[in-house]
């Protein structure tokens, strides 16, 4: 199974810009998508249904903002939007599908750069999102959680770490939570596969960031410890031009 994760910044924009033929020529069973900015009916459902693609939207009540998506093409035995709490299912941040023994749960954390509420969201989001998660590992062990979390875990995962200090997505108690993630029975899936340093999934648009590679490793895919033996490969698809971040993928023996 594979499966790419993609903060698109906006689908209805990353659509112009071929990204269509990309996803052809990647060809994932699974694509979880996040930060849409769209309602359901201003995405053309049939562009994706013509590569073998089923749809599941959950949109954030507010247009323009936020937004999950989930593309598959492997039949989901149960497909679960939000995780029933209204404060954060209203933002549309959180989509669970059921494939067989595994589920996958398509997340996009909140962003807390905006100030000192939103910051207050975004860790109010993270410990519902970790009771979650939690809660689910108890009836399904086999967890894949994927999306965008808005937090580099390690010093490894951002460039020049010395001056990110206080900045929101590198701040000590973000990176706490994300230890406690962790020590819960999830695994870096890129990690398994690759501990070089200056491997980045978001850049700002600011700088020549990106020309720079002066990024950040703020995408991920976490699985379960015991789809661990099961991971056959991970990476992060920096070739990939639709947005402010680039894709991530993890291939999965299922």
């Amino acid at each position: 199974m594979k499966i790419i994760s993609y903060n698109v910044n906006g689908l209805r924009a990353a659509l112009t810009k071929d990204f269509i033929q990309w996803l052809k020529t990647e060809n994932p069973d699974v694509l979880c998508l996040q930060e849409t900015k769209a309602q359901p009916d201003q995405i053309d459902t049939l562009l994706f249904a013509e590569l073998g693609y089923t749809a599941y939207l959950h949109s954030a009540q507010k247009k323009g903002y936020s937004g999950v998506a989930t593309f598959t093409k492997i039949p989901p035995d149960y497909v679960y939007f939000g995780m029933d709490n209204s404060e954060f299912d209203a933002e549309g941040r959180v989509l669970r599908t059921d494939f067989g023994d595994i589920t996958v749960i398509n997340v996009y954390v909140p962003s807390g750069s905006s100030g000192g509420e939103r910051q207050e969201f975004k860790m109010k989001f993270l410990e519902e999102f970790l009771k979650f998660k939690q809660n689910l590992l108890r009836e399904r062990p086999n967890l894949v959680v994927c999306g965008d979390y808005n937090i580099c875990h390690k010093p490894i995962d951002i460039n020049h770490p010395e001056r990110q200090i206080g900045v929101s997505g590198f701040l000590p108690e973000e990176r706490e939570w994300m230890d406690r993630f962790q020590a819960l029975g999830m695994v870096d899936s890129f990690r398994v596969f690759d501990q070089s340093a200056e491997k980045y999934s978001w850049w700002s648009y600011r700088g020549g960031a990106r020309y720079r590679n002066a990024g950040w490793r703020i995408d991920y895919h976490w699985v379960s410890e015991p789809l661990r033996p099961r991971l056959k490969a991970a990476a992060i698809l920096s070739e990939a031009f639709h947005s402010d971040h680039c894709p991530v993928m993890v291939e999965l023996d299922v």
